[in-house]
């Protein structure tokens, strides 16, 4: 065991060398590791290596997106390309627009997003329920809000496999009520994909993907495993708490915490507010990224053949100049 607190410290901190003052940080360290994993059974406990803020910017038609994943501060996370939280409020929207290359998760926080697009699917999802698309060789679509005042929302960008990207267009619809959901100890958690505290979501997710909302109760706490070759990251959407470490800073809401390597994340509510956050990992694809929009491919080469395919309604756009929503 000794090794592991070894390895995990100098990766934390590769500069460090054997003084009295790092000893102490290695011992404080090993002393908090060691508690966690004899309470909850991690042979190596997640920690927090990187906090962005999702700060608000304007996206679409009018709208305003807190991007957590895919801006300056945090480009990609392999396998996830983007997430925005997004509010819109008519007649503000996400007019028509392509998609090729990758899935879009949308899950509705409050009020509803109507989609629509150039293969007939349309349909409406309201607070709770959630659209898992993979866009494949191609789709034209638009997302517009469903109703009077802010509709607000996350949308998740996952990379496809390569050898996944030309698939045909397919569409996953959970509402709320069919979300599988548990609670143990004053924590809750809605299981959107994979697996959580005994229960499983039905979604199939062609790139590997667990996503969990969990909402804990004051002075609550959870403790989630996660496979450990996968990527994860939280983004907080409301409260505070604290991640990784029990006695870690608190984060708050729209801050975005890149997580480590390790087996499980155990996150603390210390407040007298409950804390509501997401909960993403997805296994790596590990292929080279080229992204030119809402285009993401694997070469320069192929998003030229797309922006062609485009603008000419070919291999998966025939309809792209025949369309427009409604």
């Amino acid at each position: 065991m000794r090794a592991l607190y070894n390895k995990l410290f100098f990766s934390l901190y590769p500069t460090a060398t054997k003084s009295s003052n790092n000893i102490k940080v290695f011992s404080s360290i090993r002393k908090i590791m060691s508690t966690s994993n004899e309470s909850h059974g991690f042979n190596r406990p997640i920690l927090v290596t990187k906090k962005v803020l999702a700060s608000p910017q304007s996206e679409g038609d009018g709208a305003v997106v807190r991007r957590g994943i895919g801006g300056s501060e945090l480009k990609f996370l392999d396998p996830f390309l983007m997430l925005d939280d997004f509010s819109v409020s008519p007649p503000a929207g996400f007019p028509d627009h392509p998609h090729r290359g990758f899935e879009t998760v949308t899950y509705m926080l409050q009020g509803g997003i109507t989609h629509q697009d150039f293969t007939g699917h349309k349909g409406t999802i309201h607070t709770g329920d959630v659209q898992w698309m993979t866009a494949g060789r191609g789709i034209i679509h638009s997302e517009m809000p469903a109703g009077e005042g802010i509709q607000h929302g996350l949308q998740l960008w996952i990379n496809l496999s390569s050898e996944e990207k030309m698939i045909e267009p397919r569409y996953q619809e959970l509402l709320s009520d069919e979300i599988p959901r548990a609670e143990k100890d004053g924590a809750e958690v809605r299981v959107i994909a994979g697996e959580s505290m005994g229960v499983k979501s039905p979604v199939y997710t062609r790139t590997p993907t667990m996503f969990l909302d969990f909402t804990l109760k004051p002075r609550a706490q959870v403790h989630q495993s996660i496979p450990k070759s996968w990527n994860a990251f939280v983004y907080v959407i409301e409260g505070e708490g604290s991640f990784g470490l029990g006695n870690s800073s608190q984060a708050t809401a729209h801050h975005v915490l890149v997580l480590g390597p390790g087996d499980g994340l155990s996150v603390w509510n210390r407040s007298s507010n409950p804390l509501r956050f997401v909960l993403f990992a997805g296994q790596p694809i590990n292929e080279p990224v080229v992204q030119h929009g809402p285009f993401v491919m694997n070469t320069q080469a192929e998003i030229e053949q797309t922006i062609e395919d485009y603008y000419l309604g070919k291999n998966g756009f025939e309809m792209a100049k025949l369309w427009r929503s409604e």
